[in-house]
């Protein structure tokens, strides 16, 4: 074998064999109509809308916390995960046992008081008629009206950290502060909570599961065309197939950055009657900020598509390139040019078109060349439907 192959006359009918099937298959291919080289599709009018997406996180509306005052171990537990509860219902007790005691002896220390200053008034009413016989100083008698004096403040007092004392047993009672549902529970019967400069968390209630929100991060290129009060769309994983409907509550302006990129908060207001929604499920939320009713329509992969040959109508469409193909999803593309290809004849024409707004499929058309019912080239390859001038299934990629 390796003798034949060194044959010059081998070799030289094997290049001529190459070159020979290379020509033949160009001719093949150049022979084709452009009719079923190319895939077409119509351009025509329609509607479009665009939007963009953020993913986020469904939370109640308004959910509290539920901390401790006081100290001590969990007595008893009368609520758990998902019970409904009430305004001012009790939710645990803490073992009341050291606070008893606290009461009891500020109860003393406020009788102590009280009989201090029944003392005080005896001595001054002696003082004073001593001081009327002179028998008592001025001073002696001043200072029984002193001595007064000080055993109310003793009994105000006493009487102060009474009420701190039965204010703080009070505390060992935990009620709810207002009526919801308990979606967290952190506590158990036993165990000893204690109360220092950060409250510990026992319950965290939501107030109305009829009425959530969705907390969305939508990028700086987007916000701009957020506004409060449009309308919003969205799943979640748990009902793929069903569509959620909400509105813009509000746009907060605290950026928040990570990996240098900017995000904003955009909270969502959903309606959640059947109560089927539930807090920290993921959603993933598409808001409509353009629409056009009767608006010329390109297929985006008509403004991506690029004649394979080197010619004039290649050229045309290379400085439009960084405009359609380049084209971040879901943007506004207002005044942006762009470039389409026709078939005239069995040449390719190039044609300019001005841009408008665009769903990642489709794109409005503000002005050119371009008119309804132009068939424009979205593709190479054979398609038996394309000499009809029927759409042809091409693959939408983002564009």
């Amino acid at each position: 074998m390796k003798r034949f192959l060194k044959n010059p006359f081998v070799l030289f009918l094997l290049v001529c064999i190459l070159i020979a099937a290379g020509v033949f298959g160009w001719r093949q291919y150049t022979s084709v109509s452009p009719e079923l080289r190319y895939k077409f599709e119509v351009a025509e009018k329609g509607e479009l809308k665009q939007s963009v997406s953020a993913n986020g996180t469904l939370n109640p509306v308004t959910l509290v916390n539920v901390g401790t005052q006081v100290s001590g171990v969990v007595k008893k537990l009368y609520v758990d995960f998902n019970d409904k509860v009430e305004k001012g219902q009790v939710l645990l007790e803490l073992d009341p046992a050291l606070l008893n005691a606290q009461v009891k002896q500020s109860d003393a220390n406020v009788q102590n008081a009280q009989a201090s200053i029944e003392l005080a008034n005896a001595n001054l009413a002696r003082s004073r008629g001593l001081f009327a016989q002179e028998y008592v100083s001025r001073q002696e008698l001043d200072q029984s009206v002193q001595a007064l004096k000080a055993a109310k403040a003793q009994l105000a007092l006493a009487r102060a950290q009474n009420e701190r004392d039965r204010a703080q047993l009070a505390y060992s009672i935990i009620r709810s502060p207002v009526s919801g549902v308990v979606v967290a529970r952190n506590i158990d019967v036993g165990q000893t909570v204690a109360a220092s400069f950060q409250t510990p968390t026992l319950f965290q209630i939501a107030q109305d599961l009829a009425k959530m929100q969705i907390d969305s991060s939508f990028a700086e290129a987007d916000i701009g065309s957020i506004r409060v009060g449009q309308a919003v769309k969205f799943n979640v994983d748990a009902f793929p197939s069903r569509n959620f409907k909400g509105v813009v509550k509000q746009i907060r302006l605290n950026p928040t950055t990570q990996q240098n990129v900017v995000t904003y908060n955009v909270v969502v207001l959903v309606d959640n009657p059947e109560q089927i929604l539930l807090p920290g499920m993921t959603s993933y939320v598409s808001i409509v900020v353009a629409e056009r009713e009767d608006a010329l329509l390109v297929p985006n992969a008509a403004l991506r598509f690029k004649p394979a040959e080197n010619g004039a109508e290649n050229n045309a469409g290379k400085q439009d390139k960084e405009a359609n193909g380049n084209k971040k999803r879901g943007k506004k593309r207002d005044g942006a040019s762009g470039t389409v290809y026709i078939l005239q004849g069995k040449a390719l024409k190039p044609v300019s078109v001005s841009l408008g707004i665009t769903d990642n499929r489709n794109t409005e058309v503000l002005g050119g060349e371009l008119k309804v019912g132009d068939k424009v080239i979205v593709g190479e390859g054979p398609a038996e439907e394309n000499a009809s001038g029927k759409k042809s299934t091409v693959h939408m990629r983002m564009f």
